[in-house]
């Protein structure tokens, strides 16, 4: 194994993480709420009243926020080695996999296992193994 030393970025990773922390911690002290991403989105699909607007808002965020940093930092070069149809099937399987696991890696990842939950950390490991199961099946016997 070799490390890819010029794309090696531990304190941007660190910092993004420590974020990430925050603003869950954050969001349930201030509203109760589990910051999972897949909760949020799922419950624009069976809106309550008085619960759509926050989560409009935090998902236009969401969306918001590469394109501004597009604007201020300017493009990226991204290289995708696959075809729509393959990008297309990894994305209804991890939605299948997040509606199955009740809820997708931020909201067991990062929320869950801050709040100590063994539901969230058996769906971890579970992300966790796939993740790595799948990478090895790609590189090393596909590919």
């Amino acid at each position: 194994m070799t490390i890819d030393w010029q794309n090696f970025t531990p304190w941007a990773s660190l910092g993004g993480g420590i974020l990430l922390g925050i603003a869950a911690a954050i969001f349930i002290l201030a509203n109760g709420r589990i910051l999972g991403i897949s909760g949020i989105l799922g419950g624009l699909l069976k809106p309550s009243k008085g619960d759509t607007n926050w989560r409009i808002a935090f998902l236009l965020g969401l969306f918001s926020a590469p394109l501004i940093y597009l604007l201020v930092v300017g493009s990226i070069p991204i290289e995708i080695n696959t075809g729509w149809p393959l990008i297309i099937l990894a994305g209804l399987l991890v939605g299948f996999g997040t509606r199955m696991g009740s809820g997708c890696s931020s909201g067991h990842g990062i929320c869950g296992l801050s709040r100590l939950s063994g539901r969230s950390l058996v769906a971890t490991l579970a992300f966790m193994a796939s993740g790595i199961a799948t990478v090895y099946l790609v590189r090393h016997i596909i590919g």
